[in-house]
């Protein structure tokens, strides 16, 4: 049976990993997101949120990272194997965004780098 815990581990927090990420300058958007990524030799993919205060109050930011972070949580079974991934809202749909449009683009994207990077590895297990 498969676990959708959110461990601490599957988290990017450090400012100089999302700097290192941001610097392989690999990157897939579509209506709902903007996802950068980078390989990793953890055997497990990670994620990092990043919300522009162009998107309101820290209140709706908030909101969106939260949304976020349950797109992930749902959809981790699904994503490729070692990937770190930074998940960015796009502004033109950040106010009408369900959580089904972000599992949807996640996945969907993710799949996109994980092609680009040249890894072959089905989902995460």
């Amino acid at each position: 049976m498969k676990s959708f815990a959110l461990p601490r581990n599957r988290r990017i927090k450090n400012s100089r990993e999302f700097a290192s990420i941001y610097d392989r300058r690999i990157r897939a958007a579509d209506g709902h997101l903007l996802v950068w990524a980078a390989p990793n030799v953890l055997h497990r993919t990670r994620f990092g949120v990043s919300v522009s205060r162009k998107l309101g109050p820290s209140v709706r930011r908030s909101a969106l990272k939260r949304l976020l972070r349950e797109a992930f949580r749902l959809s981790q079974h699904e994503l490729p194997n070692d990937l770190d991934l930074i998940l960015i809202p796009q502004r033109s749909t950040a106010a009408t965004a369900e959580l089904a449009d972000y599992q949807r683009s996640l996945v969907k994207l993710a799949m996109r780098l994980a092609r680009q990077l040249g890894q072959q590895d089905g989902p995460a297990t």
